[in-house]
C-alpha cells in the first residue's frame, strides 16, 4: 500500500520541481538584459587593463605594443605628473564631504518636525530640484551670479558700495575648496535628506507615544529616539563614502575648473580624464585608474571591517 501511495505521490512531486525550474528559468530571463548590460559595461572594459603595462599606441595590435611591465605604475608612486597634488585635491573635497555628512540628516529632522504636512512636503521638493540641475547649468546660474564683469551680485554690491573691488570665488584659488564645498551642499542636501526622512518614517510610532506620556518635549524625542533610531542608516552610508573616498566626482570640478583654480580643483577622475583623453596618455591614465580601483576596494573592506567591528553587521 505503502509503495502504491508513493508511486501516486511520486508524478506530483516532478511536477512540482518541474514548476519551480520553470519559475526559476523565467526570472533568469527577466535579469539576463541587465547581467548583460552589467558584463558589457562594467566587466568587459577591465580587459582595458592590459594598456597599463604596455607603451600603448591608437591603432597598434595590443600583442605587438611594448610590454613595459610596471613602468606607469613607478611613475606615480615616484610623485610624478602632480599625483600628490591630485590626492591632497581629492582627499580634502572627499574629507570636507565626510565632514558635513550630518546636514542632511538635521535638515531631515527639521522637515519632519514641521506640523503643517504641506509646507514640509513643499519644503522638501524645492530642497531636492537642485539635484535634478546639470553642473553645467548650475556653472551658468553661479557664473551669472559671481562674474567678476557683470555677475548680478557683483553688482549690487559695488552699486551699493558695500565692496570695492568685485568679488571673485569661481576663479579664486584660496577658497576654492570651501566654495565647491557649499555648492555641492547646495545641490545635494535636500535630495540626500530623502533617505534619513525615510528612516525616520520608518520609526515605531508607540515609542514617540510613550515619550509624550512620559512627558518628553519634542527636543528629548528628537535625542532619545530620533537620532539613535537613524545611526544606523547614518553609519553605513558614512561607510560607504569611505570607501568611496576617492571617486569624489567628475562633472562637478571639471564644469569649475579655470587656470586660476586648477591646482585647487584638479581631483582624480579630473585628472585621469585630462591624461587619457586630452593628453592622450592612455597608459599612464589606466594605471592611475588601476590604482583608483584598488584603493576603492580596500576602502570598501576597511569599512566593512569595521562595520562587523561596530555594528556586529557587514554592509557587502
Amino acid at each position: 500500500m505503502i509503495n502504491e501511495s508513493m508511486k501516486k505521490i511520486e508524478p506530483y512531486r516532478t511536477m512540482g520541481l518541474t514548476g519551480k525550474t520553470k519559475t526559476k528559468v523565467k526570472l533568469f530571463l527577466w535579469i539576463s538584459p541587465f547581467l548583460m548590460l552589467t558584463f558589457v559595461f562594467y566587466y568587459l572594459p577591465l580587459f582595458g587593463w592590459s594598456f597599463a603595462f604596455v607603451d600603448y599606441i591608437p591603432g597598434v595590435p595590443l600583442l605587438k605594443q611594448e610590454f613595459v611591465g610596471m613602468k606607469y605604475f613607478e611613475i606615480i608612486f615616484s610623485g610624478g605628473n602632480d599625483f600628490f597634488e591630485v590626492i591632497r585635491n581629492t582627499l580634502a573635497l572627499s574629507f570636507l564631504g565626510v565632514a558635513v555628512a550630518p546636514i542632511p540628516v538635521i535638515f531631515a529632522i527639521a522637515l519632519t518636525e514641521i506640523r503643517i504636512p504641506i509646507l514640509s512636503r513643499f519644503i522638501q521638493t524645492v530642497a531636492s530640484i537642485p539635484n535634478f540641475i546639470s553642473w553645467i547649468l548650475v556653472y551658468a546660474v553661479f557664473f551669472a551670479l559671481f562674474s567678476s564683469g557683470d555677475g548680478l551680485i557683483n553688482k549690487v554690491l559695488l552699486d551699493t558700495h558695500l565692496i570695492r573691488k568685485p568679488l571673485e570665488p569661481l576663479i579664486s584659488d584660496t577658497y576654492a575648496w570651501y566654495i565647491q564645498l557649499l555648492i555641492g551642499l547646495w545641490k545635494g542636501t535636500g535630495w540626500g535628506a530623502i533617505i534619513y526622512i525615510a528612516a525616520i518614517v520608518g520609526i515605531d510610532q508607540e515609542l514617540y507615544n510613550a515619550a509624550k506620556v512620559d512627558g518628553a518635549g519634542r527636543f528629548r524625542k528628537i535625542w532619545h529616539i530620533t537620532i539613535p533610531g537613524i545611526v544606523p542608516t547614518f553609519f553605513v552610508l558614512l561607510l560607504l563614502s569611505i570607501s568611496n573616498i576617492l571617486s569624489n566626482g567628475f562633472e562637478q570640478y571639471y564644469v569649475f575648473q579655470n587656470p586660476m583654480n586648477i591646482g585647487k580643483l584638479e581631483v582624480f577622475d579630473t585628472y585621469i580624464y585630462r591624461m587619457g583623453i586630452a593628453n592622450a596618455e592612455y597608459s599612464f591614465s589606466t594605471a592611475m585608474g588601476i590604482f583608483k580601483s584598488v584603493i576603492s576596494i580596500a576602502l570598501l573592506l576597511f569599512a566593512n571591517f569595521l562595520s562587523r567591528v561596530v555594528r556586529k553587521e557587514s554592509i557587502i
